[in-house]
């Protein structure tokens, strides 16, 4: 996750919590999500102001603004810098009310038709129960981002029912792929099927499923296991992706979703990269993929791993929210319907 070193303190903690039974959660979890009118982005055109903030942690270093610049220059965008970008507090951007009032300001400011995460990093927790989530609803826009940024998207969809973006952050160098995708859904607001790399695909269980697309960080996700911002995964598609977690962590996490119910209810599950996801002694250790064959095997849904999704420059955007269709054969991922508005 960011290659942060204090997540895997935290995810120390994970230890009693994946003890927890699983009905309770699973009752604790919103349960009127899949009631819920969805919400949908209004498309933007070139020329609109992108707002950049920072609502986990900053930067590790300056390059990052140039990089951000130019993502938008390349797509003829203007940019609106959060007001307390640039700010730390340990490892976080800013105080917790510095960077709830960026998140705020950016919804609420007429100009800005975009909001897009300068990075990810830790801190996010943090502010749900702070959310002004009935201002997010009066003032419906694209917001994207992925790794810690994980807890905003499970939380303004359960809150809401807004589709966010599960995608680059503004301070990743950003491919043609993720540019032409980016113009696809937010200029044109046309959906392109996701297809994985064909030596990448390795599928679980083939098959074909749809649902709720649902996920992210898996660190993340497990975090806010148990409290309202934890969605309630019947009929949904979850993918997840990690960084820096060894396998006997990554077994773990998997282990606390499966005592939550969250996997008994998924119609399907795909896997991005686990980046840097080594065992510290390999001769004693499972595999990751061992790790996703013993948990999604059993369920006997479409499954499969390798998709560009998590800790990676040339990655998908993925509308969380929306109701997709997934081909685990072939390592496909389509949207069906609009997930802007025009």
């Amino acid at each position: 996750m960011d290659k942060r070193t204090f997540l895997k303190i935290g995810s120390k903690a994970l230890v009693s919590t994946a003890l927890l039974p699983a009905a309770p959660l699973s009752r604790i979890a919103n349960t009127t999500l899949h009631q819920q009118t969805l919400i949908y982005p209004t498309r933007i055109k070139r020329g609109d102001t992108v707002g950049v903030i920072t609502p986990s942690s900053p930067l590790v270093d300056d390059a990052g603004y140039d990089i951000a610049a130019a993502n938008f220059n390349a797509l003829g965008l203007r940019m609106k810098w959060g007001r307390n970008v640039g700010k730390k507090h340990g490892y976080l951007a800013g105080t917790d009310e510095e960077r709830l009032a960026d998140l705020h300001s950016m919804f609420s400011d007429p100009e800005v038709k975009a909001i897009v995460c300068l990075r990810g990093g830790s801190g996010a927790g943090r502010l749900l129960d702070r959310v002004d989530y009935s201002l997010i609803a009066r003032n419906p826009k694209i917001f994207m981002g992925y790794s810690d940024i994980t807890a905003f998207h499970q939380a303004i969809h359960t809150q809401t029912g807004l589709i966010t973006f599960h995608g680059a952050v503004a301070n990743s160098p950003w491919t043609p792929m993720v540019r032409n995708q980016f113009n696809q859904l937010f200029f044109e607001g046309t959906s392109p099927t996701h297809v994985t790399g064909r030596n990448a695909v390795q599928t679980i269980r083939e098959g074909v499923a749809e649902g709720t697309l649902l996920g992210g960080n898996l660190t993340v996700l497990t975090g806010i296991a148990g409290s309202r911002y934890f969605p309630n995964f019947e009929n949904s598609i979850l993918f997840l992706e990690e960084i820096g977690e060894e396998p006997y962590r990554i077994d773990r996490m998997f282990s606390q979703l499966a005592l939550t119910g969250a996997l008994r209810q998924i119609k399907g599950f795909f896997f991005g990269k686990c980046t840097n996801c080594k065992p510290t002694n390999p001769k004693a250790s499972l595999t990751v993929e061992q790790i996703l064959w013993d948990y999604l095997r059993p369920l006997g849904i479409p499954a499969f791993r390798g998709a560009p999704v998590g800790h990676i420059d040339e990655q998908w955007i993925l509308p969380v929210g929306a109701k997709v269709r997934m081909d685990a054969t072939k390592g496909e991922i389509s949207v069906i319907g609009n997930i802007v508005k025009t």
